[in-house]
């Protein structure tokens, strides 16, 4: 084989394996919707344990990353939990707002991954859908939507730092949401770059 024909035969090889790798998870929710009443309307708030749609589970490196997205949303979550919920017992009439968070679609770069295949291992990618409903009566209050990514080249940079902040950013995007729609329902970001 010529040096020529070599080179380009390298470089398609080249480019199927980062065609390969392309993350394919995309949102097209820009902006979420004003939830049907403002979350102060209940006494009490709930949010659920973040949960892993079944596709996913299973695999160590999503299963790790389900359970820093928890960790990050505990974190941010637990003191608005406490001030919201702190005289909930004394109010009437008991009305309970349910918030349960569900990871649909997940591709999670690890540092391990980062650091042997770069940005051939493509970029990380995460869409979590969230159900709020009313307890009491199962009345739908709201389902937004939330989408981060971590580019594979920043991701490579980092040497995974990227991607894990990307969890950061998926969790933060839900409490965000939930404490601007306390006081008044004005809906929110889902955090798709709209460029």
């Amino acid at each position: 084989m010529k040096p020529v024909h070599s080179l380009l035969a390298v470089l398609c090889c080249s480019l199927l394996a980062f065609a390969g790798c392309a993350t394919h998870i995309r949102s097209d929710v820009v902006t979420n919707p004003p939830p049907a009443e403002p979350f102060a309307n209940f006494t009490r708030i709930q949010v659920g344990a973040v949960r892993l749609a079944r596709e996913y589970a299973g695999k160590g490196s999503n299963d790790r990353a389900l359970a820093k997205i928890q960790e990050n949303l505990t974190a941010r979550t637990a003191p608005l939990l406490a001030r919201w919920n702190g005289d909930a017992d004394t109010k009437a009439p008991k009305r309970t707002l349910l918030v349960d968070p569900v990871v649909t679609e997940l591709k999670f770069i690890d540092g391990n991954a980062r650091f042997w295949a770069g940005p051939m291992a493509g970029s990380s990618a995460v869409i979590l859908r969230v159900r709020i409903t009313e307890y009491e009566t199962g009345r739908l209050i709201a389902t937004p939507e939330f989408y981060a990514r971590a580019d594979s080249m920043g991701g490579t940079w980092t040497i995974g730092a990227t991607d894990n902040v990307m969890l950061v950013r998926i969790a933060g995007r839900l409490a965000e949401y939930l404490e601007a729609n306390y006081d008044r329902a004005v809906g929110g970001p889902s955090g798709v770059d709209v460029k």
